[in-house]
């Protein structure tokens, strides 16, 4: 998992995305419907999955991401409930998959780059912090990973959540070098 992130990282210290790129305002999927990116190339778009008739939907989701020049696309992730999407420059989409009441998680999309998204969810992130903050994650019901934005290959995220554990909550604001894999994390 961490050689398809520093594949992504090096895409990143060679000029795949802009040096200071942040991510601009999100909107959320599937009411916007579309996104298009800074410089009018691409367009992210929401479609319902296509299921056959005995399968379970209406609730299920994909965004695609679509050269507007070409009408090529491609699809970039299948979500459930809602998904607050923004461009973070031209070359890289930031993403927070709202999975459930419980939870949620952030993405990381490399335009330029057909690999997998970065993705922190609340298992990858247990393995990735230190120990003595690891019962916050195990400890509650209630946990939130949410992109920011991607600056200098730093995906910024928040998390946050509540439950046995802290019940009048935690949050914390984190980093997350593509370059070395490396989370770094701080109470608000």
């Amino acid at each position: 998992m961490r050689s398809r992130w520093a594949a992504l990282a090096i895409s990143i210290a060679f000029g795949m995305l802009v040096a200071q790129a942040r991510a601009e305002a999100f909107v959320v999927f599937p009411k916007a419907g579309r996104l298009i990116s800074p410089d009018g190339r691409y367009e992210v778009r929401d479609a319902d999955r296509s299921a056959a008739p005995a399968d379970f939907v209406g609730t299920f989701h994909s965004l695609w991401l679509v050269d507007v020049a070409t009408g090529q696309s491609r699809k970039l992730c299948d979500y459930l409930g809602v998904s607050a999407v923004a461009w973070s420059g031209n070359d890289a989409l930031v993403v927070t998959q709202y999975v459930g009441k419980r939870t949620s998680r952030a993405l990381v999309f490399s335009i330029a780059r057909l690999e997998e998204p970065v993705i922190l969810d609340q298992s990858t992130l247990v393995q990735m912090i230190t120990p003595d903050w690891r019962y916050y994650l195990r400890g509650n019901d209630h946990v939130f990973i949410e992109a920011s934005r991607l600056e200098n290959a730093i995906f910024y995220f928040r998390v946050w959540g509540y439950g046995q554990h802290d019940p009048n909550g935690f949050a914390w604001k984190c980093q997350y070098a593509l370059t070395d894999g490396k989370v770094v994390c701080s109470t608000r």
